[in-house]
């Protein structure tokens, strides 16, 4: 007997949610660890991958755990609001970019890297850090920190990382760009990150 496309979506319905409910209750711990997974298997195809293909394939692993939107404008700081509604969407569209195009042409190789998620988060004053080490094949090992925060939707989301453990990315941001702004305002910006961004496609960084 066929069954009605309404009756057939009804019943798919539930797992949806299921879905969908899982990905939002999903805890910090996991969400930098699926990061993890795929920002390890582009690394181990690094060589058979244009930076292109990487960023393709990075692209959808980075936006579902960064808040690329808020992390944006925290970069800008106060002077978010001084910025035209034009200038504020062209600046988060290249943000978005720029931070995609790091990951794509900074994780280029594989030589026996894995990533280590601490499964105790730390609690923070401004969200929850997750604590993870970058270790080489040699043994040696590079802190990563994230710090997270739950969104509306549930769903834990980077805001900032830390370099080393303690050297904030967001801060270094913010920093280098107000002196931007103040020099070359907002369009000034935006083309430094274009700049930027199409140097790391080049390989020209």
């Amino acid at each position: 007997m066929l069954v009605s496309r309404r009756a057939f979506l009804m019943a798919s319905l539930p797992m949806a949610l299921s879905l969908s409910d899982a990905r939002a209750a999903d805890s910090p711990n996991a969400v930098i660890q699926r990061f993890y997974d795929v920002l390890l298997s582009v690394m181990k195809q690094a060589k058979q991958l244009t930076f292109d293909q990487r960023y393709q394939r990075l692209a959808p692993a980075v936006t579902a755990a960064f808040d690329l939107g808020l992390t944006s404008r925290l970069s800008v700081g106060p002077d978010w609001a001084k910025l035209s509604p034009d200038q504020q969407k062209r600046f988060s569209d290249i943000f978005a970019r720029y931070t995609i195009s790091n990951y794509a042409n900074r994780f280029d190789d594989f030589n026996g890297e894995r990533f280590e998620v601490d499964p105790n988060p730390v609690a923070n004053p401004n969200g929850t850090i997750i604590q993870t080490k970058l270790v080489k094949s040699d043994g040696d090992k590079v802190t990563l920190n994230y710090l997270m925060r739950q969104g509306a939707s549930g769903s834990w989301q980077v805001i900032d990382v830390y370099l080393s453990g303690t050297i904030s990315e967001l801060a270094t941001r913010r920093s280098e760009y107000g002196g931007v702004l103040q020099t070359s305002g907002a369009d000034g910006l935006i083309k430094l990150l274009e700049d930027r961004t199409a140097a790391l496609r080049t390989g020209k960084n």
